[in-house]
C-alpha cells in the first residue's frame, strides 16, 4: 500500500511549481478586490495627506516668522506721528531740516517696501496651505469605509489621526492668516501715511525755494509789522525739533556710525605707530619729524581734522544739528593747530571768527525766523565783514607769511558778507542767512581741506621715512615723486569735497545733482542719425582710459621699485625695467575693453570704427602701424632694452624709454633723441650692452727709434695688469703694431668691466703711460716743422720796386722756403 501510494504521487517540475504560485497569488488578489475595490486608493490618499500635512507643519514652523516686524512696526508708527508733528510745526529757515525729514521718510519707505514684500510672500504661502487643507476637508472619498472589518479598523485609526492634524493645522493657519493680514494692513497704513507726508514735505520744499527768492519779509525798518513769532517760541520749537532729529539720527545707521569711529581710530593708530617707529629707529628723528610737524607733533588734532572732514559725507542728508556737531569739532581742531603752528595774526582772526561762527551755528538751528534772530544775523554779517577787512589789510602787507590764495579767499568772503547784509536789510531774510552761513562755513572748510591734504602728505612722508632703512617695498619709493603726483590728486579730491559741502550748505545739492544727472544721462543723437549717445558714457569712457594710463604708470613705477631690492643689477635692468612696456600694453588693452563695456558703447559701432581704421592703415598709417608693431617686437624679442648703450646710424646713446610707438635715447652731450621703433628693427643697430657691459679699449702708443722694445712692453704690461678697473679675463694684450716714419707703434688692447667708465679709464691709462715713460727716459716722438727763409739784397730790390714807372709790375723777392719734418 505504501509503495503504491508513493508511486501514485505526481512529481512537479520547477516551471509548473512557479506557475501554480502565480495562480494562487492572483486568486488571493482577486478575492481582496472583490471584498473592497477602493482600499488601495484610500491608502494612497491617506499617505498623500499625511505628507502634505507634514509639509504644511514644517512651513508654518520655519518660514512664517514675523516677530521682528511685530517688534519694529510700532516704532515706525510712532515715527509717522513724530514726522507729522515736525512737518506741521516747521517754519524752517533752512532747507536742511526739510531734507532731513524727507530722508527719514525715504528710509522708512524702503524698509516698509521690504516688509510688504516679505508679508506678501508669507501670505501667499498661508493661502496655499489653506487651499490644501480645504481640499482635504471637502474630499468625500475619505468618508467611505472598507467592507473588511480589520481594514476598516485600521483605516478609521489613520483617519482619526489625519483629522486631528487637519483641525490643528487649519486652526493655526487661519490664525496666522488673520495675524499676517492685520500686519499687512498696519504696514500699508503706515506706508500710505508716509506717502502723504512725503507729498507734504515736497510741497514745503517747493514753497521754501520760492519764498527764499522773494521778499518774504519787510525791510529791516518795517520788520515789526509782519511777524508773529517771538524769540522765545522760536527757541522752544527749535530745541524740540533738533532734539527729536538728533535722537532719530543716533538710533539709525549703526554701521555708518561704526565706520566713522573706525576712520578715527585707524588714522590715529597709523600716525601714532609711525611716530613711535621713527623715534625708535632714527638716530636723529627730529630731522624727519620737523618736516611732518602737523601729523608728528599733534596727532590727535590731526586725526580729528581728517575724520571730521570726511565722515559727514558718509551720511545722506544728516540733520543740521548733526552737521554742526561735526563742524564744531573740525573748526576747533583747526583753530588749535593754527595756534600752535600758524602766524599769530591768523590765529587772532580765526579765534574771533570762531566765536562769530558759533553764533551763526546757533542761529542756523532755528526753525522759525524771528525779529531777534534777523537782527543777530545782520549784526553777524557786519561784524564779520569788519574784522575780515582788517585782517585783509594785515595779509596784504606780508602775503607770503600766510596760506596760499589768502587774499583772494578773503575778498570773496567779504563780498558774500556784504551781499548777506543787503539781503537781510531788504527783506530776504532766509536767503541772507543761507549766504552768511555758507560763507563762514566754507571759509573754515577751505582751511580744513588745506590741512587735510597737508596732514595726509605728512603722514605718508613719515611712513616712507620709517621704512627707508628696511628692505620693504615702501623703502624704495621716492617721496618727492610721490608728493608731486599724489598731492595734486589729493588737492583735486579735496576741491571736489569742498564743492559738495558748498552745495550742501546752500541747500541746493539735490537740485544740482539732479540737473547734472539729467544732463549726463539724456540720450542724444549725432546729426539726426540713429547713433545715440550720452555724455555720461563719454565721460565714463574717457575716465576709464585716463585711469588706465594712471594705473599703467603706477604699476610700472611699482614694478621698477620692486626690482630695486634685487642685488643683481643686470636682472634689474634687463628684466624689470624693460617689462614695463608689456605692462603698459596689457593695462591699456584691458582699460580700453573696460571703457567700452562701462560706457555701454555698442559693439557693432566698434566694428565699424575698426574697419574704418583698417582702411586708414592701408592709405596713410603704414608708418605708424609699423612703429607700433615694432614696439611689440621689441617688447617680446628684446634686441635692445632700457639701459642699453646703442648706436643707430650716426646716433649713439643710452636707451631711457621704450614706448609703444617710439623710444628715447639720451646722448652723451645731454640731448634726448626720439627714435621710431621701426628704425630699431630695420636699421643696423650696434648694442654695446646686449649680453654684458664690457668694452674693449684700444690704444696706439709710439716710442722713438732706439728705445728698448722689451722694456717698453714690460712697463706697459705691468701698468695694465696691476689696475683694478681693468679686467683680468680677457687679459690685456700688447703688440708691436707698426714701424712708422718717426716712431715704433705699440697696440694696447684691454677691457673695461663697465662701459660707462671706459672714457675715464682710457684717460687714466694714457696719463699713467706718459708719467712712467718720462720717469724711465723713454721718448715719445712728436711731429716737428723747420722753416728756412733766404733774403738777398732786400733793401736794393725794395728801392728798385719803388722807383719803377707806373704800369710795370714789381718782381717777387728771392725767397726759399723749405719744410722738413721729423
Amino acid at each position: 500500500m505504501s509503495a503504491f501510494a508513493q508511486s501514485g504521487k505526481k512529481h512537479l517540475s520547477v516551471r509548473d511549481s512557479l506557475r501554480q504560485t502565480i495562480l494562487r497569488r492572483d486568486s488571493m488578489m482577486r478575492s481582496f478586490k472583490r471584498s473592497d475595490t477602493s482600499i488601495n486608493s484610500l491608502l494612497q490618499k491617506i499617505e498623500y495627506y499625511t505628507s502634505s500635512f507634514n509639509q504644511i507643519k514644517t512651513s508654518l514652523s520655519r518660514n512664517i516668522d514675523t516677530v521682528d516686524i511685530s517688534l519694529k512696526l510700532p516704532r515706525y508708527e510712532k515715527s509717522v506721528s513724530l514726522i507729522k508733528t515736525l512737518i506741521d510745526n516747521d517754519r524752517s529757515s533752512t532747507l536742511r531740516y526739510l531734507y532731513a525729514i524727507r530722508d527719514i521718510i525715504t528710509r522708512s519707505d524702503k524698509q516698509l517696501d521690504i516688509w510688504q514684500d516679505r508679508l506678501a510672500v508669507i501670505n501667499s504661502k498661508l493661502v496655499q496651505n489653506q487651499n490644501e487643507l480645504s481640499s482635504m476637508g471637502s474630499d468625500q472619498s475619505l468618508k467611505i469605509l472598507p467592507s473588511d472589518t480589520s481594514l476598516a479598523r485600521q483605516y478609521i485609526a489613520q483617519k482619526m489621526a489625519i483629522d486631528a492634524k487637519y483641525k490643528r493645522l487649519d486652526t493655526t493657519n487661519k490664525k496666522l492668516l488673520l495675524k499676517v493680514g492685520a500686519m499687512q494692513n498696519r504696514v500699508t497704513s503706515v506706508y500710505i501715511a508716509l506717502i502723504d507726508l512725503r507729498d507734504q514735505i515736497d510741497l514745503k520744499i517747493r514753497e521754501f525755494s520760492i519764498s527764499a527768492l522773494s521778499d518774504e519779509d519787510n525791510s529791516i525798518w518795517e520788520m515789526d509789522k509782519n511777524t508773529d513769532s517771538t524769540f522765545g517760541t522760536a527757541l522752544s520749537k527749535s530745541w524740540t525739533m533738533n532734539t527729536k532729529l538728533l535722537t532719530f539720527f543716533l538710533t539709525r545707521d549703526p554701521l555708518i556710525h561704526f565706520a566713522g569711529f573706525l576712520v578715527l581710530g585707524l588714522f590715529y593708530f597709523w600716525i601714532f605707530s609711525t611716530h613711535r617707529k621713527l623715534r625708535r629707529i632714527k638716530e636723529s628723528p627730529e630731522t624727519v619729524l620737523t618736516h611732518a610737524r602737523f601729523a608728528a607733533y599733534y596727532p590727535i588734532v590731526s586725526t580729528f581734522i581728517v575724520a571730521f572732514a570726511i565722515v559727514p559725507n558718509f551720511y545722506d542728508h544728516p540733520p543740521v544739528v548733526v552737521l554742526e556737531i561735526f563742524f564744531t569739532a573740525l573748526i576747533a581742531s583747526i583753530l588749535y593747530l593754527v595756534h600752535k603752528t600758524g602766524p599769530q595774526p591768523l590765529f587772532k582772526f580765526l579765534a574771533t571768527l570762531f566765536g562769530l561762527t558759533m553764533v551763526y551755528s546757533f542761529s542756523n538751528l532755528f526753525v522759525e525766523v524771528s525779529n531777534t534772530d534777523r537782527v543777530i544775523v545782520l549784526l553777524l554779517a557786519i561784524v564779520t565783514g569788519i574784522i575780515s577787512r582788517h585782517f585783509y589789510k594785515v595779509v596784504k602787507q606780508n602775503p607770503t607769511d600766510y596760506l596760499p590764495h589768502t587774499k583772494t579767499v578773503l575778498r570773496v568772503f567779504i563780498i558774500l558778507l556784504i551781499v548777506s547784509a543787503l539781503f537781510n536789510i531788504f527783506g530776504r531774510v532766509t536767503l541772507s542767512k543761507i549766504i552768511g552761513v555758507t560763507a563762514v562755513y566754507n571759509l573754515w572748510l577751505a582751511l580744513g581741506m588745506y590741512y587735510l591734504v597737508q596732514i595726509v602728505m605728512q603722514s605718508l612722508f613719515m611712513q616712507l621715512e620709517a621704512n627707508k632703512d628696511s628692505n620693504t617695498f615702501t623703502s624704495f619709493i621716492d617721496f618727492k615723486m610721490l608728493q608731486t603726483k599724489f598731492r595734486s590728486i589729493l588737492t583735486v579730491l579735496a576741491g571736489l569735497l569742498w564743492l559738495v559741502m558748498l552745495t550742501q550748505n546752500l541747500s541746493v545739492e539735490d537740485v544740482v545733482f539732479t540737473a547734472i544727472k539729467n544732463f549726463l544721462t539724456e540720450s542724444r543723437s549725432i546729426g539726426g542719425t540713429s547713433t545715440q549717445f550720452t555724455f555720461q558714457s563719454i565721460i565714463i569712457f574717457i575716465a576709464v582710459i585716463w585711469l588706465s594710463s594712471v594705473a599703467a604708470k603706477i604699476i610700472s613705477y611699482l614694478y621698477d621699485v620692486a626690482g630695486k631690492s634685487s642685488t643683481d643689477i643686470s636682472v634689474l635692468k634687463k628684466k624689470n625695467r624693460t617689462s614695463t612696456l608689456l605692462i603698459k600694453l596689457a593695462v591699456f588693452a584691458i582699460g580700453f575693453l573696460l571703457a567700452v563695456t562701462a560706457s555701454g558703447f555698442p559693439l557693432d559701432k566698434i566694428t565699424i570704427i575698426i574697419s574704418a581704421f583698417g582702411i586708414g592703415i592701408g592709405f596713410g598709417l603704414q608708418n605708424i602701424v609699423n612703429n607700433l608693431v615694432s614696439g611689440l617686437i621689441l617688447a617680446f624679442e628684446k634686441p635692445v632694452q632700457i639701459g642699453d648703450i646703442i648706436e643707430v646710424d650716426t646716433r649713439s646713446g643710452t636707451i631711457m624709454e621704450i614706448g609703444i610707438r617710439s623710444s628715447k635715447i639720451a646722448t652723451a652731450d645731454g640731448a634726448e633723441v626720439i627714435i621710431p621703433n621701426g628704425d630699431l628693427i630695420a636699421r643696423h643697430v650696434i648694442n654695446w650692452t646686449l649680453s654684458n657691459n664690457n668694452r674693449r679699449i684700444e690704444l696706439i702708443i709710439g716710442v722713438a727709434y732706439g728705445s728698448d722694445i722689451d722694456k717698453v712692453k714690460t712697463l706697459l704690461t705691468n701698468l695694465l695688469c696691476n689696475r683694478k678697473d681693468i679686467m683680468d679675463n680677457p687679459a690685456p694684450l700688447i703688440f708691436v703694431h707698426n714701424l712708422s716714419a718717426s716712431s715704433v707703434d705699440f697696440r694696447l688692447l684691454f677691457w673695461a668691466a663697465d662701459i660707462s667708465t671706459w672714457l675715464s679709464l682710457k684717460s687714466h691709462v694714457l696719463s699713467d703711460i706718459y708719467t712712467i715713460f718720462a720717469k724711465e727716459g723713454i721718448e715719445i716722438p712728436f711731429p716737428q716743422q723747420d722753416i728756412h727763409v733766404k733774403v738777398d739784397n732786400v733793401v736794393a730790390e725794395t728801392a728798385k720796386k719803388n722807383t719803377k714807372p707806373p704800369g710795370e709790375e714789381a718782381q717777387p723777392t728771392d725767397t726759399d722756403v723749405t719744410d722738413t719734418k721729423e
